[in-house]
């Protein structure tokens, strides 16, 4: 196996550990802040409010954990039946069962999936409901009785060992060497996996035994980070340190810490800066026995302050400025005995070369693991500038795993983008080293800005409105496109009929009919009036070549049920909006029932092109 495959298979496993947790993040807070301020050691000590603490930590989070576990996997189906079996890994055990419910959840999803597999197009029809529903309760409960005897008192006892030791290395002193693996991962992206698929359980394990957690800080702890962009700002080149001081500010106050990872990828030598500096923070928070009560997400510095437990904050913050401390001194080291980095332009290359094979560009989406973090910036910036720019493009920013085909352009940081192709192949992926590199996204605008040479935007009712310069484009609706006298057949047949006619002319590639006809399962394209207008679904996008129309007369109609006859079918192939003006034309003709029962005998294809449009 590649080492680039092997990386990326990682960092999916990563974050489908992180995927079962990251929504419940502002349950695990609320937690957080119910432990620190009412238990008995408590900033407001209340017996009867604390009574929350024990059902929250011990059933609400696993079985929130497993329900998403299952989700991932096998969607609603899979999430109730990976939180019934998470009851049996949770009734089976003494103890929290987090990591339990990072099994039970998938496992569950899993089984139920491949039984539905199995079942598919057995069932006889009215009874999917009753099927459906006993067979999740059936599955999820023999799954529950397994666990609860098999899984739940393995798990507890591998929780059991890997407590012991994690304490001798406590004993020992040598807890502080986690850093040479933490550091590293968290920057291949790996930071939301290692906080809350590893140290997450652990931690709250040992609150519930002790009442805080130094495990909450191994990761979490902003130190090291904040170290390597003041180094930036006071010894970085160029971009670097012009964007090292508005970096520091959003990850140590917002806690986005993926914002400096690419500052390290640019200069690989600063892990060892990051893992004396985490080292440094561990180190402290051992000798001074500083902790949390709960894991802050995100990483920002008040989350962790509000997290530490009554009046013991001042061996968090020194934990904190100990990492930064050291973190600074030796990347301000490796910075000053380095050349200038140079900016890499390359992928601005690549995309002018590639993108005229791209018929439009209408969203742009920046990805990273998350889609919290580093892309939320990245968008932020890119945003400002297309707007700036009086663009027609729509930026956005969202997860790896919530990339989609009908997206245009895909931005994801270099050593994500091997991952983002996986898992979307239609739109053009670009690569960046720096999700803040604002002269990346100069150059990026500049270039889209000549395609759009001929488009402005107005203001109509407090929207934004795209304008073309001149004439509608002639192409999206021919001459040719119209097609009369056409003998009635099947619904299906007929919509066969549109896909080839579209695929003919160039709209489309080979393959759109099929999503034509189930665009047409989901719910009948029929408008009215004599009219349907059969179109792919959004999967079938990536099939559209170019936008265009074509019109099919069926003098003696297409049945499409429920009394419904279509005369008319006008096939839509829709890459962007261009489309949308001749629509409204159409839309003005067959608003007169009369008109089209008249159009629907015409001889000449000719006529029924003008009329629908000029």
């Amino acid at each position: 196996m590649k080492s680039s495959e092997f990386k990326v298979r990682v960092q999916a496993f990563g974050r489908f550990l992180s995927g079962m947790v990251m929504p419940n993040i502002g349950v695990f807070i609320a937690w957080g802040l119910l432990t620190a301020l009412f238990i008995p050691t408590g900033w407001f000590p209340n017996e009867q409010l604390a009574k929350m603490v024990g059902p929250m930590i011990t059933y609400i989070l696993p079985l929130l954990i497993g329900y998403n576990g299952g989700k991932l996997i096998a969607g609603d189906r899979g999430a109730v039946v990976g939180a019934i079996t998470t009851v049996g890994v949770i009734c089976g055990t003494s103890i929290p069962m987090f990591i339990g419910a990072m099994i039970a959840g998938p496992v569950g999803g899993y089984v139920i999936k491949k039984f539905d597999e199995k079942m598919k197009g057995k069932i006889k029809s009215g009874f999917e409901m009753l099927v459906n529903n006993f067979s999740a309760g059936i599955v999820g409960l023999i799954l529950a009785v397994i666990f609860f005897y098999g899984v739940g008192p393995v798990v507890e006892q591998l929780n059991t060992l890997l407590g012991v030791g994690v304490n001798r290395l406590v004993q020992a002193g040598l807890l502080p060497l986690t850093s040479l693996v933490v550091e590293p991962a968290k920057v291949l992206f790996l930071n939301n996996a290692i906080n809350h698929g590893v140290f997450g359980p652990l931690g709250i394990q040992q609150v519930s035994e002790t009442g805080k957690s130094l495990f909450f800080l191994i990761e979490a702890n902003p130190g090291p980070g904040l170290g390597v962009l003041l180094a930036y700002m006071m010894f970085g080149k160029g971009a670097s340190k012009d964007s090292a001081s508005g970096a520091a500010i959003i990850h140590f106050f917002g806690g986005i810490h993926e914002i400096y990872f690419p500052y390290i990828l640019m200069k690989p030598m600063l892990i060892v800066s990051l893992v004396f500096g985490g080292m440094t923070g561990v180190f402290i928070n051992v000798l001074f026995g500083g902790g949390l009560v709960a894991p802050p997400s995100p990483g920002s510095i008040f989350a962790i302050m509000a997290l530490a437990p009554k009046g013991e904050m001042l061996p968090v913050l020194l934990s904190v400025v100990g990492a930064t401390a050291v973190t600074f001194v030796t990347a301000a080291i490796v910075l000053k005995s380095s050349k200038e980095i140079e900016e890499d332009m390359k992928s601005i290359k690549s995309f002018v070369a590639e993108s005229k094979t791209l018929e439009t560009i209408s969203r742009i989406i920046v990805a990273c693991d998350a889609g919290m973090g580093s892309s939320a910036m990245g968008a932020g910036v890119l945003r400002k500038k297309i707007e700036a720019a009086n663009l027609p493009i729509e930026v956005a920013n969202c997860s790896i795993s919530n990339l989609t085909e009908d997206m245009d352009i895909v931005i994801t940081h270099k050593d994500l983008t091997e991952r983002a192709k996986k898992t979307v192949s239609s739109p053009m992926h670009i690569s960046i080293d720096n999700f803040m590199n604002h002269k990346f996204y100069d150059h990026l605008v500049e270039n889209l800005k000549e395609r759009f040479k001929d488009v402005h935007i107005e203001i109509e009712n407090n929207e934004k409105k795209i304008v073309k310069k001149g004439s509608v484009n002639p192409d999206i609706l021919r001459k040719d496109g119209v097609l009369i006298g056409l003998e009635s057949v099947s619904k299906e047949k007929a919509i066969d009929e549109v896909a080839a006619h579209l695929e003919k002319l160039g709209y489309v590639g080979k393959g759109y009919g099929k999503y034509m006809q189930e665009r047409e399962k989901v719910s009948t394209t029929y408008i009215g009036n004599y009219v349907a207008i059969p179109h792919g679904t959004v999967e079938g996008k990536k099939k559209v070549l170019k936008s265009g129309i074509v019109i099919l007369q069926y003098p003696n109609g297409i049945d499409f049920g429920n009394g419904n006859k279509a005369y008319f079918l006008i096939g839509i192939a829709g890459k962007n909006d261009e489309h949308v003006e001749i629509i409204s034309k159409i839309a003005d003709v067959i608003e007169d029932e009369d008109e089209v029962l008249v159009l629907k005998d015409e001889k000449k294809a000719e006529k029924i092109y003008k009329i629908f449009n000029v």
